[in-house]
């Protein structure tokens, strides 16, 4: 029996497909960076990845997928100008060139003689004007238009398979726009789409006939009076959201002989976040030790790893770059030994009412710069530099 690879799937209408597939498929995969929040049926398999650092190496070790559903994504309704260059990033990242390289890892499957079932979540916002939205929107017509070529391809190629998009407005029981999960609102909707693809349909807009297919002929009718009426009854609506979807992280250390756990460290924080700011130590002295490497240098090795967003001088405590606001992060990473110590203690109760949690990372086996430190300090004419 076939399998079916749902990414993004932790939630809302992603979640829905997942637990309708489970009965018809022998393996469902979520894909996402966090887990299912309830409990899922046992042939229900999570991988946790995320799609802002994947190489999407783990879908080499997927067998037998015939079903491929695509709901990954987010946006922030906000002026233009308020949006971070690292959310455009991002939003581009997750929502429209993730979706395109798995299309593309499945294209072999998608011109075979064999039915390959495609759903890709993308919006109706990919088909009107949407002012408040800009980037949302863009992300996702760039999707509408990529579907529509692929699908033409697929024609001439004389495959009978599809892509459908889906483009949907506004769905109750899903957490986008602050909402939350509600699987029974959702049921409908996922039984719909997945019907759709099982027809290998390329349009699926809910709730056509009764709400869209008015929106779309008002927009073409007059495309700027339709984006400023959109404008107004966002603004009107209170729709706008002031809060940032960049969630900011914040480690620092001296990463003196750069070393496979820095690099580990490194890649499990920028798993929790989505803009990583790394904290350099001038040098060793909190420690009561000496570095080999000089400080700029070391600043130089840690802002050439992809996983990092931009490096700074740490200051001697990690709070103290919060309150100056050097870096309002959200997420605080540090080793596990300190946790319970009295210096974090006053820290967790620092950031008890501000919206910062504090993740403790256990060190790994491996390589460390007490071996290395070790190993050169046992070799002639290497000596340590406090040069900074």
């Amino acid at each position: 029996m076939k399998s079916a690879l749902i990414v993004g799937g932790s939630n809302g209408i992603g979640l829905s497909v997942a637990l309708q597939l489970c009965h018809q498929r022998e393996f469902v995969y979520i894909v996402d960076r966090v887990s299912p929040k309830i409990e899922v049926p046992s042939n229900i398999i999570f991988l946790q990845e995320n799609l802002l650092l994947t190489d999407f190496q783990w879908l080499d070790n997927l067998a037998g997928i015939d079903t491929l559903f695509y709901s990954a994504g987010f946006g922030r309704v906000s002026p233009f100008e308020t949006l971070e260059c690292k959310e455009i990033d991002n939003c581009f990242t997750v929502n429209t060139i993730s979706a395109f390289k798995i299309i593309k890892h499945f294209m072999p499957q998608l011109k075979a003689a064999e039915p390959f079932y495609c759903g890709i979540m993308v919006s109706i916002a990919a088909r009107i004007a949407s002012p408040l939205f800009s980037i949302y929107s863009a992300t996702k017509a760039a999707l509408f238009r990529g579907i529509e070529a692929i699908n033409s391809e697929l024609r001439m190629s004389g495959s009978q398979n599809r892509i459908l998009e889906i483009s949907p407005g506004s769905i109750k029981g899903t957490s986008f726009n602050g909402g939350a999960t509600d699987l029974n609102q959702t049921k409908n909707l996922a039984k719909g789409i997945i019907d759709s693809m099982k027809s290998h349909n390329t349009l699926l807009i809910p709730e056509y006939d009764a709400i869209f297919k008015d929106v779309i002929r008002r927009y073409n009718e007059s495309p700027e009076l339709f984006a400023d009426e959109s404008y107004l009854y966002k603004i009107n609506g209170n729709r706008l959201q002031k809060k940032k979807q960049l969630k900011v992280g914040y480690l620092s250390g001296t990463f003196d002989l750069f070393h496979i756990g820095h690099l580990n460290l490194l890649r499990k924080a920028r798993e929790y976040c989505d803009f990583l700011v790394v904290g350099v130590h001038k040098d060793a002295s909190h420690k009561g030790k000496t570095t080999f490497i000089p400080f700029d240098e070391r600043k130089s090795i840690v802002a050439s790893v992809k996983y990092v967003d931009k490096v700074i001088e740490s200051e001697k405590e990690d709070v103290d770059i919060y309150k100056k606001g050097i870096v309002k992060y959200d997420y605080l990473f540090v080793g596990s030994d300190y946790k319970g110590s009295e210096r974090f203690n006053k820290y967790e109760d620092y950031f008890s009412d501000k919206d910062v949690k504090i993740i403790y990372f256990p060190y790994t086996k491996g390589t460390s710069s007490t071996q290395l430190r070790s190993a050169i300090d046992n070799t002639p004419h290497n000596k340590p530099t406090n040069k900074g």
